[in-house]
């Protein structure tokens, strides 16, 4: 594998790493986050770390597998601002539950994320099937974290 092959990789991987480690850093699991109530069917803590973890490389891989397989420079700049985007999306909406304690702002802002991840499979899809297939356990999740989200809604609102 040359140097100019692993690039790409490397990349990726410090963007999906530096993503996970800053939306660590915002999410404060604290008295007010412990004395909401949960719905049943919500998953045990310890999961959510699985889960976004794994779902960090699949979005890592998802991204390289895009960028080489993107027919033109565009295309695969467009694809990267499609990432960063959802980078950013991803970061504001724990930011806005844990920080602002606002999950009713973030239930909106989720909806955004989703639309992105969408857009990116889609996008995706164009030119790299498996880069697509690989970013939907990541909508699945974010569909699931929404109904979560919304249940904490309805047991604790209103907020602010």
């Amino acid at each position: 594998m040359s140097r100019a092959s692993l690039l790409p990789i490397v990349i990726a991987a410090v963007l999906a790493l530096g993503t996970a480690v800053v939306g660590g850093t915002i999410t404060v699991l604290d008295d007010w986050y412990y004395s909401l109530q949960q719905p049943g069917w919500a998953p045990p803590g310890y999961m959510f770390g699985v889960i976004w973890t794994a779902i960090f490389a699949l979005i890592a891989i998802a991204g390289v597998l895009g960028w080489e397989k993107a027919p033109t420079r565009r295309d695969a700049e467009v694809m990267l601002g499609m990432f960063a985007f959802n980078g950013f999306l991803n970061l504001l909406w724990s930011f806005l539950f844990f920080r602002m304690q606002r999950p009713d702002w973030a239930f909106y802002e989720l909806i955004l994320l989703w639309i992105s991840i969408a857009g990116l499979i889609v996008f995706c899809g164009r030119f790299s099937k498996l880069s697509s297939v690989l970013l939907v356990p990541y909508l699945v999740w974010v569909t699931i974290a929404g109904l979560l989200n919304y249940q904490v809604i309805q047991l604790n609102g209103p907020f602010g």
